[in-house]
């Protein structure tokens, strides 16, 4: 039984759900992280006793779960998008800018598939848009590819911003601070393909990094759409 389908205790002398619960633990998570989130700091701050969580929440795990669940609400579509790109382009910039809000969901993202409600509406949402297109399979390997996609440069942003708080260092002030090294290493005629990268590429910023590299990947997508059916 999954901690949506398992019914909440009754009402005690503390006012108490699972709703308050999993709303303290993402105020937890937002301001420390995913270790500032226990039950008994969660329940520290809805001044209960921790026993009393057991009631609404078995595990750590099942938490976690909810939390993941709660912030999907922001994932969602407001409106139908007007195609598949569109819907599949808007899900992966709204992931994006959820987890620039709770940094922590990157820590949680590409695992086992959300089953809370509002995971399984982005499920139906990015699923629903290619629907009637192709045949499931190909449905199921090009949803796959984009959540890949978006999953892997998400964590890599959030890394990087990590870093420079850990740091102190933005990532111009860490490439001047490494440039002399960087300078020796090129300068020995080793690395053609690096030294190419760092004096003719173009520094863009993450937002435009993940735009680009998620339109490639829907172009792929379209392109295996056109193909026809072996």
């Amino acid at each position: 039984m999954t901690v949506w389908d398992r019914p909440e205790p009754p009402t005690r002398p503390v006012p108490l759900d699972r709703e308050r619960i999993v709303a303290a633990a993402v105020a937890l998570a937002d301001e420390g992280g995913l270790e500032a989130v226990s039950l008994r700091k969660v329940a520290a701050r809805l001044n209960a006793g921790p026993m009393r969580l057991y009631g609404y929440i078995a595990t750590k795990e099942e938490l976690f779960d909810l939390m993941v669940d709660e912030v999907q609400a922001e994932i969602l579509p407001g409106e139908p998008a007007e195609g598949w790109r569109e819907a599949l382009g808007g899900i992966a910039h709204r992931t994006r800018r959820t987890a620039l809000r709770h940094e922590w969901l990157a820590d949680l993202l590409g695992g086992r598939p959300g089953m809370g409600p509002n995971g399984l509406a982005v499920a139906e949402a990015t699923l629903a848009s290619l629907d009637g297109l192709t045949d499931v399979d190909t449905v199921m390997r090009a949803v796959e590819t984009v959540s890949a996609y978006s999953t892997g440069a998400i964590r890599r942003e959030i890394a990087n911003l990590r870093a420079e708080r850990a740091t102190g260092l933005s990532k111009r002030d860490w490439q001047r601070a490494r440039g002399p090294h960087m300078t020796r290493m090129l300068e020995t005629g080793r690395f053609p393909a690096v030294s190419r990268v760092v004096h003719d590429g173009t520094d863009v910023d993450a937002e435009t990094t993940f735009t680009t590299g998620l339109d490639w990947v829907l172009d792929a997508i379209a392109v295996k759409l056109r193909a026809p059916s072996a």
